[in-house]
C-alpha cells in the first residue's frame, strides 16, 4: 500500500534525503492514478465542453470488474494481472460508450445545466446500482501481480508502485500516439476545435464522441485497477473522492489539455502524499480543494491551459 511507507514529516523540520525520495516515489505513484482518471475528464470536456461526473463511478466499476476477473486467474502472476487489466478496460470502454449513447447524445444541444444534472444522475445510478449488485460492504481486492518490496539505498520500493508507474506511463504514451498519430485522433481534435466544420469535412461526430467516451472510460478502468492494487479495499462509493481529486487535477493542469491533466495528477498526488506525511495529514483532502480554489482565482485556465474568449 502506498500509505504504508509514509513518514511523519513536519514542514518546519529538516528531513533526510531518503525520506524525501520515499515520499516523492509515493506521490508519483498516487499522482499517476489521478492522472489516468483526469485524462478521461479532460478528453470528454475537450470534445463536448461538459464534465462527465459519472466518470469517477466508471473508475469504481473497473475496480469491481478486476475483482471478479481476478478470481478467475492465478493470483500474483504478471500475465494474469495484465489480462484482468485488459478485460476491465474493455468492459468500461463499452460502459462509457453505452452511457454516452443512452444518457448524453440527445442532450448535446441542450442547456449545460441539463447535461450537468444528467451526469450527476448517471453517477448516482452507478453508485447505488453498485450497492445492489456488488453489495455495500467493502471487499478485499486480490493480488493480481507479484507483490515484492525492494530496498534501494534508504528507499522501500513496492512492486505494485512500479507497476502503477509503468502502466500509467505506457497508457499515457499510447494515448498521445492515438490523439496525434491516428485518423481517429485527428478527428477528435477536429471535433474539439469546431464540430460543425468537422461534419462538413466528412467527420462522423457520433463515432468520434463515442470513441472518446470509450477511451476515457478505459483509462478510468485502468486507474481503478491500479488504485485497488495499492488500496486493496473496494466498495461502490470508492470512486467519489479519487474522482473529485482527479477533477481538481484536470482543472489544475488545464481542463481540455491532455498533458495538463497528466501534470495536474502528478502534482496533486505528490502534494497530497507530502501533506499525509506531515503534521497536517488530517487536512490533506482540504488542501487538495484549496489548490483548486487558488487555481480558479489566479489562473482559471490551469497551468497548461490557454485563455479563450467565448461568445455569449
Amino acid at each position: 500500500m502506498i500509505e504504508a511507507f509514509n513518514f511523519p514529516l513536519s514542514p518546519f523540520n529538516f528531513f533526510s534525503v531518503s525520506e524525501f525520495l520515499q515520499q516523492l516515489l509515493n506521490g508519483v505513484s498516487l499522482g499517476a492514478i489521478y492522472a489516468l482518471i483526469a485524462l478521461g475528464y479532460t478528453m470528454v470536456y475537450g470534445v463536448l465542453r461538459f464534465i462527465n461526473f459519472a466518470h469517477s463511478d466508471v473508475f469504481m466499476v473497473g475496480a469491481f470488474i478486476g475483482y471478479y476477473m481476478g478470481k478467475l486467474v492465478p493470483e500474483g502472476t504478471l500475465w494474469g494481472g495484465l489480462g484482468v487489466l485488459a478485460v476491465s478496460m474493455i468492459g468500461c470502454a463499452i460502459l462509457g460508450m453505452t452511457i454516452e449513447r443512452l444518457a448524453y447524445r440527445r442532450l448535446r444541444s441542450a442547456p449545460t445545466l441539463n447535461v450537468l444534472i444528467t451526469a450527476i444522475g448517471v453517477s448516482l445510478l452507478l453508485e447505488y446500482s453498485g450497492q445492489v449488485f456488488f453489495g455495500a460492504a467493502p471487499r478485499n481486492f486480490p493480488a493480481l501481480f507479484p507483490v515484492r518490496n525492494f530496498a534501494v539505498g534508504g528507499l522501500i520500493v513496492g512492486s505494485n508502485q512500479l507497476i502503477v508507474i509503468a502502466v500509467s506511463v505506457i497508457l499515457m504514451i499510447v494515448l498521445q500516439l492515438i490523439v496525434y498519430r491516428t485518423r481517429i485522433g485527428t478527428a477528435m481534435r477536429a471535433v474539439s476545435l469546431n464540430p460543425k466544420a468537422a461534419v462538413l469535412m466528412g467527420v462522423n461526430n457520433d463515432v468520434v464522441i463515442s470513441f472518446t467516451f470509450g477511451l476515457g472510460s478505459a483509462l478510468a478502468a485502468a486507474g481503478g485497477i491500479l488504485y485497488a492494487l495499492n488500496y486493496p479495499s473496494i466498495d461502490p462509493l470508492m470512486g467519489v473522492m479519487p474522482g473529485l481529486k482527479a477533477f481538481v487535477a484536470a482543472i489544475l493542469g488545464g481542463i481540455g489539455n491532455i498533458p495538463g491533466a497528466a501534470l495536474g495528477g502528478l502534482i496533486l498526488g505528490t502534494v497530497e502524499t507530502f501533506v499525509s506525511g506531515s503534521q497536517w495529514s488530517t487536512y490533506k483532502d482540504a488542501i487538495a480543494f484549496a489548490i483548486l480554489i487558488i487555481i480558479l482565482l489566479f489562473r482559471p485556465a490551469g497551468l497548461l491551459g490557454r485563455f479563450t474568449v467565448e461568445k455569449v
